[in-house]
């Protein structure tokens, strides 16, 4: 029986509306229907703020409110305030505080909405503790919290509203250390597409979908591990608008892997499209396709599997060697060898060695080993997992899709459904967050096998319980560290040894791996000897893969807190231990990679924060009476790439009129590379960077790029970037000369002018044009006619480490345990800063997912397998009023390989706050926590 619709009139932003609606129907959905891309969604449980708009006058969450109730209302979205917003769209422009975006619009409007009421009640902004309630519900993953809170403050002041407080001065730096005097970079610039992403425009997948297009929605086991003994999808498929229902009957048995890396994959070939074996719960056993979501949703309750039941491995201590076999299917395939077993739930497997560690060990006065565990957590972007396929009109599958990798994209494609790369093409809109998570494939394959079948479009967007379910996390991992040293601090040995659980899936597992000891062993590169081992093995529970910090993040904070309770039973400062120990400019690290340190300056960064904090004027701990005080400290390093394996393309194009294209594959998830490409390229043109014009990423268009991760944007695009410039430069001053008819020597190119490097002969002589002038004589029949293109690539053979020193100031709650970040101090050494606005919110938003990490997240499972943190009530993210003060200067280095002497920052940022604020806990109370989360329990009583 058909639904009876119900008329609705409303004003929207200021024009009356008549719709039918059915009686269910939220107001969220109807604003999305009408037009309102600036209307998010990232939680569907009233969690994330997103979809906040004003009904009359006030905001509301419009994911809970019925769109009936809103008869003779008005209702006001970010697009009927584009004016009244347009100051705090600029100052949030110029602290980089949108980052991805996604959040953004929903913020502003409790901002704006907040505005107007502080004018009658002050007190609503009187602190910064009570301007951050007013807005705790406003989630955001990426900026930290702390530049929102800036450009809010200097807004709210700008409007005339008394705040009652005062953010801390930004910590003046030197942003460069070579002398050079830079015009477009270590400056601070908007990013390009801030506007865009403050206004709340349609430039995500989402906002993109093709009218008409199949609704794919995926039937998932309720069983950690199970076998499917049959399906039954007679009755879906009877549902009137179901065009489709697929089970694993109906897809390719080609192996494959959806973890987004370099050919050839790391990453074991374990998976299909659909398989008849259940290994994690909320594994996807049905694809169904429909032209409306309320017929998918119904297909999927009318589809019978028949499961014989199986018992789960959760434990992944217990996963080596265990009758329970994860993968018993026999033809699961390693590109190369890493030491994996299989049939022992063995992913990888192996050892570094550098120096006789039994004989170092032997030589210490102290010897110690700690077990430390750091849990499974979740990436949680704000934007969920979400493509749409479509045919072009040579049968080729297009996907476009929210991914940092669309190159790699291609090839899980082609791979799934057993076609040619060539039949596939991969588009990425703007990304709303990612931090790894998109760098593993998600939806993609499932939409592109639906429009192959169907030969229709086909658009599939994720749940935020199918995100996190269905997702993948930080791989959990225990890590056991003996330590040798000497009494007066000097560390001798370090042997650690990482279990890592892969979950179902061995993406990412065989790498992430690795950098838990090849980034947290060099630090104290000073050792006699050092050994660093590792096992990551399958279990039943839902697949690890990539997030940012990628294995260095679980492996600092086992040795950082090794070093901290060594610093305690020496009863030495924590500080001091570390400047004595730490590794120097110039030496070779063995193990990483015998690279040698061209740059480095962690030293002045452990200096700068401890600074910052006024720690030679702090104990370590201070009683406060009914809570105690107490400072901790950590070190951290990461990459610049991958060396000799991350690619990343450049092309440049001097256009009509005198501006400048830049066709790059490098994906921008939020963190500006589309913006620092364009400021390296000016910098070496010596134009504005307003002249350049970054296109998005297009597999058909664009150069090949490996993608977004590894830190690679800054340094690794970004010298591709300037090599293309130069080439650009060169060509510029070589056609001027073919029209001139000199020699190419005699031209030069300022950036404004193309003329004589004669500057007198070339006003005489007519040889003087804007750059404007020139490019239009290019494109014209002159000297061959065409427009200047340029092309550079970049792979280099090492992977520069970026450094940070990072120090916690918490309080724990003597009768509770509750643990409280007052504040965090950080000094980052990331080589020349290209935007120091940009770098500094990638530190704050790293630095706000380590505390979260220390403090608050895990993913657990209950004993049969299933998720207990499925959403973001049960999940917890921190809000503005978990993180405290966060406060980041830059001590820069010059790395000779990189565009300018840059290193990268995304990374290295999110590391050291576990070992940090679980020291200035054991501070506090006494107990050393060695297992993640730091629950108040954990604190008050010890484990």
């Amino acid at each position: 029986m058909a639904t009876k619709l119900i008329d609705l009139s409303f004003t929207l932003n200021g024009r009356k509306v008549k719709v039918q609606i059915a009686p269910d129907t939220m107001l969220f959905s109807l604003l999305r229907e009408q037009g309102c891309a600036s209307v998010r969604c990232a939680c569907e449980t009233t969690n994330c703020g997103l979809c906040t708009v004003w009904l009359d006058g006030y905001p509301v969450l419009s994911c809970s409110v019925p769109a009936a109730r809103v008869e003779g209302h008005t209702i006001t979205t970010l697009e009927g305030l584009k004016a009244e917003s347009e100051a705090l769209a600029r100052a949030m422009a110029a602290e980089g505080a949108e980052q991805c975006g996604f959040c953004a619009p929903g913020l502003i409007m409790n901002v704006l909405a907040l505005a107007r009421a502080a004018k009658e009640d002050p007190s609503l902004v009187a602190t910064r503790e009570e301007l951050s309630r007013q807005l705790a519900g406003n989630l955001c993953r990426c900026s930290g919290y702390e530049s929102q809170l800036r450009a809010i403050v200097r807004f709210l002041n700008e409007s005339g509203v008394q705040v009652g407080f005062e953010m801390p001065e930004l910590p003046v730096n030197d942003t460069s250390c070579d002398g050079v005097s830079y015009k477009q970079i270590t400056h601070k610039q908007p990013k390009k597409d801030s506007k865009a992403l403050l206004e709340g425009r349609p430039v995500y997948t989402g906002d993109m979908v093709p009218a008409g297009a199949l609704i794919v929605k995926l039937k998932r086991s309720p069983y950690a591990r199970a076998k499917i003994r049959s399906i039954d999808t007679s009755r879906a498929l009877k549902v009137p608008g179901v065009v489709g229902v697929y089970t694993y009957e109906d897809v390719p048995k080609r192996r494959f892997t959806i973890a987004g890396q370099s050919y050839p994959q790391p990453s074991p070939y374990d998976r299909l499209i659909l398989e008849n074996l259940v290994r994690y719960q909320n594994e996807e056993v049905a694809i169904v396709a429909a032209e409306t979501e309320e017929a998918a949703d119904k297909a999927l309750k009318l589809i019978k599997v028949d499961y014989e039941v199986l018992e789960p491995l959760l434990d992944f201590t217990k996963a080596l060697d265990n009758d329970i076999v994860v993968h018993p299917e026999g033809d699961v395939t390693f590109m190369f060898p890493q030491g994996g077993d299989v049939p022992r739930n063995l992913v990888c497997s192996g050892a570094s060695d550098f120096g006789d560690l039994d004989e170092a060990f032997a030589q210490s006065d102290i010897v110690f080993e700690r077990t430390y565990t750091s849990q499974a957590t979740q990436t949680a972007p704000m934007e969920t997992f979400r493509a749409f396929a479509t045919t072009d009109a040579f049968g080729r599958i297009s996907v476009t899709t929210s991914t940092q990798v669309p190159f790699h994209v291609r090839r899980m494609v082609a791979q799934s459904l057993d076609i040619p790369q060539s039949q596939v093409q991969v588009i990425k809109p703007r990304i709303g967050g990612g931090f790894g998570s998109k760098q593993t494939g998600c939806c993609e394959i499932f939409v592109a096998f639906v429009t192959q079948q169907t030969g229709r479009p086909s658009y599939c967007c994720y749940t935020r319980e199918e995100t996190i379910t269905a997702g993948n996390s930080r791989h959990q991992m225990q890590m056991t560290v003996k330590l040798g040293a000497m009494n007066d601090g000097t560390i001798t040995a370090i042997d650690l040894h990482t279990l890592s659980n892969a979950g179902a899936y061995g993406e990412h597992a065989t790498t992430t791996i690795g950098l838990s000891g090849h980034k947290s062993l060099p630090i104290y590169n000073h050792v006699k000897a050092s050994r660093f081992s590792w096992d990551a093995v399958y279990t039943n529970t839902n697949r690890g893969g990539a997030y940012r910090g990628y294995g260095a993040t679980q492996g600092q904070f086992a040795v950082e807190s090794a070093v901290n309770e060594l610093a305690d039973m020496l009863h030495m400062d924590p500080a001091d231990l570390r400047l004595k120990n730490i590794v120097r400019e110039g030496e070779i690290m063995p193990q990483y990679y015998n690279e040698k340190l061209n740059a480095c300056a962690l030293d002045r960064c452990l200096l700068r924060a401890m600074d910052m904090i006024g720690w030679r004027d702090k104990p370590l701990a201070v009683d406060l009476g009914d809570r105690v005080r107490a400072l901790g400290c950590a070190l951290t390093m990461q990459g610049s790439g991958i060396s000799n394996v991350d690619i990343a393309g450049i092309d440049m194009r001097l256009e009509e009129d005198g501006f400048i294209t830049i066709g790059t594959g490098a994906t921008d998830n939020g963190m500006g590379v589309d913006t620092i490409l364009a400021q390296i390229a000016a910098e070496e043109l010596g134009v504005e960077s307003s002249l350049i014009v970054v296109r998005g990423v297009d597999t058909d268009l664009s150069p090949f790029d490996a993608g977004s991760y590894a830190s690679s944007g800054t340094y690794v695009t970004g010298l591709a970037a300037k090599n293309a410039a130069t080439e650009l430069r060169e060509k510029i001053c070589a056609k001027a000369a073919q029209m001139w008819d000199v020699d190419a020597a005699d031209v030069v190119f300022d950036g404004q002018y193309v003329r004589l490097s004669d500057e007198r002969a070339a006003r005489e002589q007519n040889r003087y044009l804007t750059l404007r002038e020139f490019a239009n004589l290019c494109v014209k029949n002159i000297a061959g006619g065409d427009a200047l293109t340029s092309h550079a690539s970049a792979c280099l053979p090492v992977s520069p480490p970026p450094f940070m020193a990072g120090i916690a100031e918490v309080e724990v709650d003597k009768a509770t345990g509750k643990v409280t970040v007052v504040d965090y101090a950080a000094a980052v050494d990331c080589g020349t800063v290209i935007n120091e606005a940009l770098a500094r919110v990638q530190a704050e938003g790293g630095i706000a997912q380590g505390i979260g990490h220390a403090l608050y997240e895990i993913v657990e499972h209950d004993d049969r397998g299933r998720l207990r943190t499925g959403n973001f009530m049960s999940y917890k993210l921190p809000t503005r009023l978990d993180i405290g003060s966060i406060r980041v200067a830059f001590e820069p280095s010059y790395e000779p390989t990189g565009p300018f002497g840059a290193k990268s920052i995304g990374e290295v940022v999110i590391n050291t706050p576990l070992a940090a604020v679980a020291s200035a806990v054991a501070h506090a109370t006494g107990h050393q926590v060695r297992s993640l989360p730091i629950t108040p329990e954990k604190a008050l009583l010890g484990e």
